[in-house]
């Protein structure tokens, strides 16, 4: 097995929006990390929220945290989707818990959801089903670059992922997309920790812009300060 790469390991901060332990968390860990657009324009706060809100982004996870004593152990196409976790590493119990806060929040917030997107990989499923945001669809466009072999090699995949990410939602509405940390770096150039947000507002034919980073912990900020309108 792998040794883990330092943005690999799972966080240890609570991340349920209810849990009274989460005020203990240091206050700048709970801040939205914002990355500046390639327009030149960053969202956070009220403003990300309202955007969100208003729809026409595509919101990228990556799946939540996992068990690193476990290890992928693909030797046939299809083993990815095995829950079994002597065969493939599956979510921790923080991660399973991270999954159903964020969406939670994301509801408390009321952002719309049209479609999502997930990997095959049961780790990207479940983090998706736990959401509960919606139906779930798997696709392999944003497939592990670990199983490349599997799908015509890494140019094809990136090929593939960069189309999917950067097809726009409908309008006033938002995608959500589960999958990996290594298919959205090597298809964009941003490597996503366990369970970040990356929000980007997509252009078609690969071309999207970047408006924001949102950690696991920084939904449970967002939703106790804008999480209170009224229903329209």
């Amino acid at each position: 097995m792998r040794k883990p790469l330092e943005g690999d390991r799972p966080s240890r901060c609570s991340f349920a929006v209810r849990v009274a332990f989460a005020f203990l968390i240091m206050p700048a860990l709970c801040n939205v990390e914002v990355v500046a657009a390639q327009t030149g324009t960053a969202f956070r706060g009220r403003a990300l929220v309202e955007a969100l809100r208003e729809g026409g982004y595509n919101i990228y996870f990556r799946h939540a945290a996992t068990n690193w004593s476990q290890a992928d152990r693909v030797a046939e196409a299809g083993d990815w989707t095995s829950c079994d976790p002597d065969r493939m590493r599956q979510l921790a119990d923080t991660g399973r818990q991270t999954a159903s806060a964020i969406g939670e929040a994301m509801r408390a917030l009321q952002i719309p959801v049209a479609h999502i997107f997930a990997s095959p990989y049961c780790r990207a499923v479940e983090t998706a089903r736990l959401m509960q945001l919606g139906k779930i669809e798997t696709t392999t466009d944003i497939m592990n670059m670990r199983v490349a072999e599997y799908f015509g090699g890494p140019s094809a995949i990136i090929e593939r992922a960069r189309q999917r990410l950067s097809t726009p939602p409908h309008a006033g509405t938002n995608i959500v997309l589960v999958a990996h940390g290594n298919v959205f770096r090597d298809a964009t150039g941003v490597y996503p920790k366990e369970a970040e947000a990356i929000v980007y507002r997509p252009a078609g034919k690969g071309n999207y812009s970047v408006v924001a980073r949102i950690s696991p912990q920084a939904w449970e900020r967002l939703v106790a300060e804008y999480g209170n309108r009224a229903p329209q």
